[in-house]
């Protein structure tokens, strides 16, 4: 007899005010006092004091220095993070908003970490596009608000089903697919520009270059691929490769097309699909 399928989490699902929970992790606010961290007997509880204007991409940061010394996991980092998200504002949809609007703030202000990352990719990118692991969607976001059509994607079907509900209120309009990125449903040539942005540490080589090859397969002028720099692979965020502008350059010969490799907050290829 087969093992019973692992639930699959709902960020919308509904929870008690103040306090959220998942599998074997629960995240509670309490009314002061810094982030914390208690494991016991296979479970754990995240305690928190964060208010709705601490909600924003700028978590990611936070709770990854929270952890530097704890066993976390990619699938703890992403339960807490939710767990953060959905016991800091009352209402399913009422805290992802106030998440996303705070996020997408700071990353068109240049005060999130992240903010010039997207702002380069803003600058690359032509045409439609087609984003490719978009997870919460946040430079898909960005780009349709700007008026491009945007295609934004993922495995997760609950990333993009969270997209799906908080574009609307942040009046935009956004078109999601879930997929694989190794084997996208589009037809080819369908999208002038397709993105990999911080998508290919989190894969093999092997799926690298299936994911490479069904961006090129998919533009029409440009793949624009962004990774980090980093000495050891993070693994709470899901990294289980380095790359450094050596070894981007190889991914880039690797293809056949003409391309470029630079740096700018990590490491940046560019290849032409004309």
């Amino acid at each position: 007899m087969s093992a019973p399928a692992a639930p699959v989490m709902d960020s919308l699902a509904p929870s008690t005010p103040g306090r959220w929970s998942f599998g074997h992790v629960t995240v509670e606010r309490v009314a002061s006092g810094p982030l914390t961290l208690d494991r016991s007997d296979g479970t754990l509880l995240v305690r928190h004091s964060l208010t709705a204007d601490d909600l924003s991409e700028r978590l990611v940061a936070g709770v990854t220095a929270s952890i530097e010394d704890a066993d976390f996991g990619q699938d703890e980092f992403e339960l807490t993070m939710v767990g953060l998200v959905r016991s800091t504002v009352d209402g399913a949809l009422e805290s992802w908003t106030t998440y996303y609007r705070n996020s997408l703030r700071e990353l068109l202000d240049g005060s999130a970490d992240f903010a010039p990352i997207h702002e380069k990719a803003h600058e690359l990118v032509r045409g439609s596009v087609l984003d490719l692991g978009s997870c919460f969607g946040f430079l898909p976001l960005r780009l349709a608000g700007a008026g491009m059509d945007v295609t934004a994607t993922d495995i997760l079907p609950g990333t993009m089903i969270l997209l799906d509900a908080v574009a609307p209120e942040l009046g935009i309009t956004i078109n999601t697919l879930i997929c694989d990125a190794g084997e996208v449903p589009a037809p080819d040539k369908s999208a002038d520009t397709v993105t990999a942005i911080h998508l290919l540490e989190h894969v093999d080589n092997a799926v690298g270059e299936k994911v490479i090859a069904q961006a090129l397969r998919i533009a029409r002028e440009r793949v624009v691929i962004a990774v980090p720099f980093e000495d050891e692979a993070t693994a709470c965020h899901g990294h289980i490769r380095t790359f450094d502008l050596e070894s981007l350059r190889a991914v880039g010969e690797k293809t056949g097309v003409p391309f470029e490799v630079f740096e700018h907050h990590g490491g940046w290829l560019v290849l032409d699909a004309r």
